[in-house]
């Protein structure tokens, strides 16, 4: 829930991965249903994922779909 604040991915918000993901890798991050929410750059690679303590970046965020929505109160206020 914290990445439509603009937080970055962590391993324990992580549910799944695509295999073989390269690091720096461009990813579409969706929710459980399967909803895209936005996207970001892998942080690891796939393989670095499965070692990484839960707190480490799996994807660095770049945008989301609530960033129109904080525009938006931006420019009310």
């Amino acid at each position: 829930m914290s990445y439509l604040y603009g937080k970055h991915v962590i391993k324990s918000g992580l549910a799944r991965i695509t295999d073989g993901t390269p690091q720096y890798a461009g990813v579409i991050v969706y929710n459980m249903s399967d909803i895209p929410l936005g996207f970001g750059v892998a942080a690891q690679s796939t393989d670095h994922c499965k070692e990484l303590e839960p707190n480490g970046n799996v994807v660095l965020h770049q945008a989301d779909i609530g960033e129109y929505l904080r525009g938006v109160e931006d420019d009310m206020f």
